[in-house]
């Protein structure tokens, strides 16, 4: 009420200046990051406040300055698993204590992994940008001359007693090259097998005690009613159950809402034939199983019949209008591929909650008047009303000339609904990326309307590539039909299941390790995961060629192979209790066995476990699931050089490396839990 009064009496600024001082910087910013109030729900006054202090050069010089606030941490954190932070803090401490102006010159002092291990773990590159900076400000000490030597004295400072980095050497124009010391690499195996989990990166637990700030929505899936699931839906249904679980993961409350095709003028035509086919739906419900030959058939009455089209567009009124006999058969006709989506959505563990555009239809009128409150609606020729937002020529069209809606018209009731209802402070949209500029429209729109600011929402559109046959063009049948999604998942079981059976009659598996019993089930979780994986492993943003042969290979970065990686380290443990009495188990819970990584294959498996925090970081960046992909399966090639480079059975040693295939087996659980892979434990 004070800001509302103060701003009737000053205008602009609540303190009477003629321009916007830092008082009004603050006074928004701490309306920006209340918890208690939207910004929406503010009187109209302080909603254009706000917005005309966000984009005031003051709001934006002091947001760029933030960052120099305060001198950047070089402590060195054990709680935090992250490598990449533990081996920068210890280069940073070093850094500012050789060259304390360091910290004024504004050089991101920064880690990395070294692309060739023959030289090191990990790399500082800071040495050459801070030789430049000194030498301008003519502040480099007596007898450093080149970045050379700013590299060796950096490395002369850092402490034999750290915790983390060894065999620091200088490596060409003044790169440090480095190694991760043993002891900090079996601490974390250590935490590993005690935890019987990786540990989380600090991020995850930050946005696990914000709740404030963890509700997510992602917008995954979202098949047609009537229609049934095909090759198209394949990878937004796969990449949205990733992400969603890496999200969850990471400690987010998340919303996972299937924006199904639930409403538009198709129904007319679906809702006659229906009619006229299953006249005694009333008493019997029809049990339409082929949805995509319900659906043909429908549209070939229409094309061909006037009569049945012009029934037809009465019917799209009569739906719109609430026809008590259009709802029934609407419903009929939802409830009936909500089923057939439903065994697909079992299949391949898919959990997403039925939010369809009709959910929205009352909620776009509203939208529209706000924007025209506003004075944010552009009436076209013909009377269509339309947003402009920036950047783009075409604007949304938020009502069309007819008084219909559109898309347009449904995401921004959407996004409203989500942002104020649902309370997300995050929402993740995983379409095709033709809709890319659709999507940067309706967040643009959002922003426009003071819906989202950057401070407290972000806005993700992951729009992924086409499922291409082999001759490079959208994956389909012989006879040219699109490729349903059921028989696509049969055939990839079916090809795992004569596998399996052929491997068990096979000399190499002497009767094979799994039973008749087990085989279909194997088959599922293995041909299932192969298609997933081999979806999940590459770029959203690139095409692929779908393969069975290359999908369900035994070699190379697959599923199948790595699947086939964890249960033999799985079999490697068990064989240690069967045939020499070690129990892995009782190891853990006794504490007492000892972990040593001196051979070069176990300290590199060490290495790669401990990867894991940053991977996680990462992809939680980008919200790519590939990342964890790259990582799981670099860490299976780790494994295989181990096990066949030490001898695990048997070796004096056993104890240890038993533990150490406990440790990567727990891990690689973990990633194919949040690529939403089923392991298994013997093959």
């Amino acid at each position: 009420d004070k800001i509302e009064k103060a701003l009737e009496v000053h205008g602009v600024s609540v303190v009477g200046t003629e321009a916007l001082s830092l008082a009004d910087v603050a006074i928004t910013v701490t309306l920006l990051l209340s918890k208690s109030v939207m910004t929406t729900d503010l009187p109209q006054s302080i909603q254009t406040y706000v917005e005309i202090t966000q984009n005031s050069s003051a709001y934006k010089q002091t947001k760029s300055l933030l960052s120099t606030l305060l001198p950047p941490s070089t402590s060195y954190d054990p709680t935090n698993p992250s490598l990449i932070q533990a081996a920068s803090a210890i280069f940073a401490g070093a850094i500012f204590t050789t060259f304390p102006m360091a910290q004024s010159l504004g050089i991101e002092i920064k880690a990395f992994k070294c692309k060739d291990i023959k030289h090191g773990d990990y790399q500082c590159n800071v040495a050459m940008p801070l030789f430049q900076k000194l030498k301008a400000a003519g502040a480099l000490p007596s007898g450093v001359n080149t970045p050379q030597q700013v590299a060796q004295a950096i490395i002369d400072s850092v402490s034999v007693d750290n915790p983390v980095l060894c065999d620091l050497t200088v490596n060409g124009p003044g790169f440090i090259m480095s190694r991760i010391k043993e002891d900090y690499l079996v601490r974390g195996v250590y935490e590993i097998i005690t935890c019987g989990a990786p540990v989380k990166p600090k991020c995850c637990d930050a946005a696990a005690n914000d709740k404030d700030m963890s509700g997510v929505v992602v917008d995954f899936s979202s098949p047609n009613i009537a229609k049934e699931m095909h090759v198209g839906h394949l990878r937004s249904t796969i990449i949205g159950e990733a992400v969603c679980r890496i999200l969850e993961y990471s400690g987010k409350n998340v919303e996972r809402v299937n924006h199904v095709g639930d409403w538009g003028t198709q129904f007319g035509m679906l809702i006659q034939y229906l009619k006229e086919e299953y006249p005694h739906f009333h008493e019997d419900i029809p049990n339409i199983t082929d949805l995509t030959a319900f659906y043909k058939n429908a549209k070939s009455r229409f094309d061909e019949s006037a009569e049945f089209k012009k029934i037809s567009q009465l019917n799209v009124v009569k739906l719109q209008a609430g026809d008590e006999e259009c709802r029934k058969i609407w419903q009929v006709l939802c409830d009936v591929s909500r089923m057939e989506f439903e065994k697909v959505y079992a299949r391949l563990d898919i959990s997403v909650k039925e939010c369809g555009e009709s959910f929205y239809n009352d909620k776009i009128a509203p939208v529209i008047d706000e924007f025209d409150s506003r004075g944010m609606i552009s009436v076209e020729e013909g009377g269509a009303k339309c947003v402009f937002v920036p950047n783009f020529k075409i604007p949304l069209m938020l009502q069309k000339s007819d008084g219909g809606y559109g898309y347009d018209s449904t995401d921004m009731a959407a996004i409203k609904y989500r942002l104020n209802e649902l309370k997300a402070r995050q929402i993740v949209y995983i379409t095709d990326f033709t809709q890319g500029d659709h999507f940067q429209m309706v967040f643009a729109a959002a922003k426009k309307i003071g819906w989202v600011d950057d401070d407290s929402h972000r806005l993700d559109h992951i729009g992924f590539g086409t499922v291409q046959g082999e001759d490079g063009k959208r994956f389909k049948t012989r006879s040219g039909d699109t490729v349903r999604l059921v028989d696509l998942l049969d055939e990839a079981v079916s090809r795992m299941e004569a596998s399996l059976r052929e491997r068990n009659s096979g000399s190499e598996s002497k009767g094979g390790n799994v039973s008749e019993d087990e085989i279909h089930k194997t088959a599922c979780a293995m041909g299932y995961g192969a298609v997933k994986y081999f979806d999940l492993r590459r770029n959203p943003t690139s095409n692929y060629i779908f393969s069975y042969d290359r999908m369900l290979d035994t070699k190379g970065n697959t599923a199948i192979y790595l699947l086939y990686a964890h249960a033999r380290l799985e079999s490697i443990v068990s064989k240690g209790k069967a045939d020499f009495g070690v129990d892995v188990d009782a190891l853990i819970s006794d504490g007492k066995s000892k972990i040593a990584l001196s051979h070069k294959s176990e300290r590199n498996l060490g290495l790669h476990l401990e990867f894991f925090a940053d991977t996680i970081e990462e992809t939680l960046n980008d919200l790519y699931p590939y990342h964890i992909c790259d990582f799981v399966y670099a860490l299976s090639i780790a494994a295989s050089e181990f096990v066949t480079q030490c001898k695990v059975l048997g070796s004096p040693e056993m104890e240890s490396r038993l533990l150490l295939c406990r440790a990567t087996a727990i891990t690689m659980r973990q990633c194919f839990d949040l690529l939403g892979i089923r392991h298994v434990m013997r093959i």
